[in-house]
């Protein structure tokens, strides 16, 4: 069930309603509500009693990115399960696998940007890979990865932290507003610089962990 489109409290109540009967050739009925988050005020109190004493052939499995925005009366009365974000090694080895299977070319540092552009989400990884391919000719550049995800270059990257190191102003600002030319998003931008120095202090302090770098190259 997906709670961003069923957000009401009759819909809460037709699975309450649904609930009281056993299942026919299975032992359990699971019912599975993504973007939990998002049910309203009433959806939840709706839900609460059901939660508190499910019928023993009944199993909810709540999902959501944010669990903040659950009320806490529900949470008390579920097991939480954090699921981590999937490293980046592990997304670039499955979109390798793809492009592999079905005969389409891919810079490897094109495929490390979009892992890292996918942040852990294997989901989201695929789709911008998906974009990548549709948006190149031949073979997917890193050029092409970074018109699909707004990310700045390597070397605007380097050029804005060697700005900002020389103290130049009007050099930053100019760089600000190429990127903005371009249609680059400003605060994916901010992200990568975030990543940028982040990187160049790990590689650094500890160059032994150099598989963890994201965007600066030995």
């Amino acid at each position: 069930i997906d709670a961003a489109s069923n957000t009401g409290v009759d819909d809460i109540r037709d699975i309450r309603d649904k609930v009281k009967f056993a299942p026919s050739s299975v032992t359990y009925k699971v019912y599975i509500i993504d973007e939990v988050h998002m049910l309203s005020t009433g959806a939840f109190n709706a839900l609460l009693k059901t939660l508190e004493e499910p019928p023993s052939h009944v199993i909810f499995i709540l999902a959501t990115t944010e669990p903040h925005k659950i009320p806490a009366t529900i949470v008390s009365r579920c097991q939480r399960f954090d699921f981590k974000r999937i490293s980046s090694q592990s997304i670039i080895g499955r979109m390798r696998q793809i492009v592999d299977a079905n005969g389409t070319e891919v810079d490897e540092e094109a495929l490390q940007l979009l892992a890292r552009a996918a942040e852990g989400g294997m989901r989201d990884a695929l789709s911008l890979l998906d974009q990548a391919i549709s948006y190149s000719d031949e073979k997917v550049r890193v050029e092409d990865v970074l018109s699909v995800t707004g990310s700045a270059s390597q070397k605007h990257l380097s050029e804005m932290a060697e700005a900002f190191l020389e103290k130049d102003v009007s050099k930053a600002l100019t760089l600000s507003t190429e990127l903005l030319h371009e249609g680059k998003d400003p605060v994916r931008f901010l992200g990568d610089l975030i990543y940028y120095y982040r990187d160049m202090l790990l590689y650094k302090t500890a160059p032994q962990l150099e598989e963890q770098l994201e965007r600066v190259s030995t």
